[in-house]
């Protein structure tokens, strides 16, 4: 078994759009991306999504062979064809996601907040299986200098708190002694 820490991977996606007018004048629009790897520092310009799923393809195929670089080469084929299928079922949706996108911006936003809310909920429903209390959460929002300052008010309590259990702790060790 491989002793290899965990390794992450994020990308960084950029679209800009050009309206022109062709020869004969008539409106036209082009869209050109932009794919940066955020832990090396590549870039790749593009203007077919494809480029940007290959580049996408690329970087994680290298992460993948250092992590395996110690299996064998039938070993190492297996796990790259395994992590090749997650990535050609994600390129095949993501153009999808895109277009629906830049028709509808107001439908995407919609469906991005109905996500974060089921975020929120299984938050709310770890917090409440860990701590056996609910916490409300209604919707996100920002925090405010005054939720910070809370925050702190109630961290700094806890922590006062925790040392005055310690306190009782080596009390009772000592006793017990």
């Amino acid at each position: 078994m491989s002793t290899k820490k965990d390794e992450t991977a994020s990308f960084v996606l950029r679209f800009t759009q050009k309206i022109f007018k062709n020869d004969q004048g008539e409106p036209q629009i082009q869209w050109r991306g932009n794919i940066r790897h955020v832990q090396g520092g590549d870039e790749k310009r593009f203007s077919e999504f494809d480029e940007a799923v290959g580049f996408v393809q690329e970087k994680l195929a290298e992460l993948t062979m250092l992590q395996v670089e110690d299996k064998s080469p039938e070993e190492q084929k297996g796990i790259l064809a395994k992590s090749y299928d997650l990535w050609k079922r994600v390129a095949a949706e993501t153009p999808k996601i895109v277009r629906e996108s830049l028709k509808d911006p107001k439908k995407q936003v919609a469906q991005i907040q109905e996500q974060m809310s089921h975020v929120g909920d299984a938050i709310n429903q770890r917090i409440e299986d860990t701590l056996g209390q609910k916490l409300e959460i209604d919707e996100f929002r920002g925090v405010s200098k005054a939720d910070f300052k809370n925050m702190m008010h109630v961290m700094e309590m806890m922590s006062n708190e925790i040392q005055a259990l310690h306190k009782k702790v080596d009390t009772l060790s000592k006793k017990t002694k």
